[in-house]
């Protein structure tokens, strides 16, 4: 169920009007009146996602763009509709007709390439997701530069380029860390691109959606083993593993929208 933030006036009723005859004597012991305390404001949700948030709070379509690279074009699913993309677009679109007064459109658009680094996908930023007018864009980075050999000080310099430049359209922007498979696990320094990563987030007030540590808590809770998240190659996600995906980042999404509680995204 999704939890809006409420707002609006409490109004509180007076009575008013004459006694008539009745006397009424304060007893001498009887404890002091006191008026009733009005309840405390409901607790707002916190919002970092504004422009996604004002869209749905009227109602509003919403355009999103997933950019990234094998992850998001979805290698490894049986079919286009099993990558991650097409599973949120379906996921969010669900959520959303939930107290909406009438149905919205969620569009959800793959501009994912398989094998780009930060410098392949600083090059068609322009053309493949700025130009598409997203209102939200899902960045989805990190897991080709250790692979590729891209120096992380140039990571970090692209992606912030990157996010500064969604950001001054006007778009929200969430990003999404590595996976957590045996071929990143097993290349030397893989792990300081997706602290880099964090540390960028942090600095520019970004959301993330933690994949790694998303991935390690389905296995840890039972939800499904690392063969049935990760294919045979090591590195791509099976249309289970973009199946959990889709739902953990729509979660996240409607967090940072400001529309449900963070404890409530856990999965």
């Amino acid at each position: 169920m999704l939890l809006r933030p409420l707002s609006g006036l409490i109004l509180a009723a007076a009575l008013a009007g004459p006694l008539g005859a009745v006397s009424v004597r304060a007893q001498p012991d009887a404890p002091p009146i006191t008026a009733p305390q009005p309840p405390a404001p409901a607790e707002r949700l916190p919002v970092k996602l504004a422009r996604l948030a004002s869209l749905l709070g009227r109602d509003g379509d919403v355009r999103i763009v997933a950019f990234g690279s094998s992850s998001t074009e979805g290698a490894g699913a049986t079919s286009p509709a099993m990558a991650y993309p097409a599973l949120l677009e379906r996921d969010l679109e669900e959520r959303l007709q939930i107290g909406a007064s009438s149905r919205r459109s969620i569009t959800v658009i793959n501009r994912g390439k398989g094998g780009d680094t930060a410098e392949a996908m600083a090059r068609r930023l322009e053309r493949d997701v700025l130009a598409e007018r997203p209102d939200l864009v899902v960045w989805q980075t990190g897991s080709n530069d250790p692979l590729a050999g891209v120096p992380l000080e140039r990571f970090v310099e692209l992606t912030r380029a990157g996010l500064l430049a969604i950001r001054a359209t006007g778009a929200d922007v969430v990003l999404m860390d590595q996976q957590w498979c045996s071929k990143l696990s097993g290349q030397e320094g893989a792990e300081r691109y997706g602290e880099a990563l964090h540390a960028l987030a942090a600095e520019l007030g970004v959301p993330v959606i933690r994949r790694r540590a998303l991935m390690q808590s389905w296995v840890s809770h039972g939800l499904m083993t690392p063969a049935q998240m990760i294919g045979p190659d090591g590195l791509h996600m099976t249309d289970a593993g973009y199946r959990q995906l889709a739902k953990a980042a729509a979660a996240q999404i409607l967090v940072g929208a400001g529309l449900i509680q963070p404890a409530l995204a856990r999965n």
